[in-house]
């Protein structure tokens, strides 16, 4: 337990980061479910409406700290060259 008033501080400060970040890593596993579910649908313009919503949540990800830049960049990569491949079959 945290003893010192600034210990007690960063206790309280990490507890409210954690929501913040859950949340927020929560969003954006939704924005990429709902990719996901497009792209095994078969829907060409509702897979790509969906990567379009996704990389600014993914990427905005990135910058809070969430995620980091290199993951955002392979998850984009690799859903964006899923979505290709349905817009060619």
């Amino acid at each position: 337990m945290a003893n010192t008033p600034q210990s007690k501080k960063r206790a309280r400060q990490n507890e409210k980061r954690f929501a913040i970040n859950k949340s927020r890593r929560s969003r954006i596993r939704t924005f990429l479910r709902k990719v996901e579910e497009a792209i095994a649908s078969g829907d060409k313009d509702a897979a790509v409406t969906a990567l379009r919503n996704a990389q600014p949540e993914l990427m905005r990800g990135v910058t809070k700290g969430v995620v980091h830049k290199n993951t955002a960049s392979r998850k984009i990569s690799r859903l964006s060259s899923r979505v290709k491949a349905i817009a060619q079959s």
